[in-house]
């Protein structure tokens, strides 16, 4: 077991996203999972019905017990909720120099809202400049960008206007789009890469960013360059799009336990 992550997240009581999700695709990656619950939510495969948060004091004793004792290599941040949550995350971590993989999750893929209209205002603020790596999908990078994104090539604008607001890297995700391949484009200060793979026709969608950038999160704590990392997590959630188990009656879960 190689690489510890400290993954700030939400909780999913159906196990397909949010912490449960990422210790699944953190631990089938060899890596270490520590975590720090910011919300509790009620949600499976249809829908979320409620989110209660966790207190600011709450979320940072648990990343101070963790770092104090665990220590880290490298943070993935998910569903923060609020701003009183991001602003004692970010004060938890300000002299943590692990880097931070930052997966905006504004709503679950339902589309049910998982955060304070006002947080991604503050998200590209406070949070932006301080990350190793942004992961919008395309409704998030809209949202933070202030651009419309119907193209590989604004998908690229975003991710340029992301790292131009001082984030290291952007991989900005082409899910959404209609296209039968899918390209998701990274981009840092000095290289724009596009990953394409063609799209699978599936209902088993529920988690797949959080997934993936808790995969990625766990290549950069294992020393992992950039690319190398983004490449085997995109493999990595690919594989478990094509063996899930089928599970819910909506957007399924993956099947985590796969290896790439």
């Amino acid at each position: 077991m190689k690489g510890r992550i400290l993954i700030i997240a939400g909780s999913d009581p159906s196990g397909g996203a949010g912490i449960q999700a990422d210790i699944k695709a953190v631990t089938a990656l060899g890596g270490y999972a520590a975590t720090a619950i910011t919300s509790l939510t009620v949600q499976n495969t249809m829908g979320v019905t409620a989110v209660h948060p966790v207190s600011q004091r709450v979320i940072v004793d648990q990343i101070n017990a963790v770092v104090s004792d665990i220590g880290v290599d490298a943070v993935k941040i998910g569903m923060i909720g609020n701003i009183d949550a991001a602003r004692g995350i970010l004060g938890a971590l300000e002299n943590i120099t692990a880097p931070i993989i930052l997966d905006p999750v504004l709503a679950a893929t339902s589309g049910d809202a998982l955060a304070s209209g006002d947080l991604a205002d503050f998200i590209l603020r406070e949070f932006i400049p301080k990350v190793f790596l942004v992961t919008p999908n395309i409704p998030e990078a809209e949202k933070l960008t202030s651009l419309a994104i119907k193209t590989e090539d604004h998908q690229l604008q975003a991710g340029r206007r992301l790292v131009g607001l001082g984030a290291h890297a952007a991989l900005v995700k082409g899910g959404h789009l209609v296209d039968p391949v899918i390209a998701d484009v990274l981009v840092s200060g000095d290289q724009e890469e596009r990953f394409a793979h063609d799209r699978i026709e599936t209902t088993s969608t529920h988690g797949t960013g959080c997934t993936l950038a808790s995969a990625i999160a766990a290549g950069v704590a294992q020393g992992m360059d950039l690319r190398s990392a983004v490449t085997r997590a995109i493999s990595y959630v690919a594989e478990a799009i094509k063996q899930a188990p089928g599970y819910g009656e909506g957007a399924g879960p993956l099947n985590h336990t796969v290896s790439v």
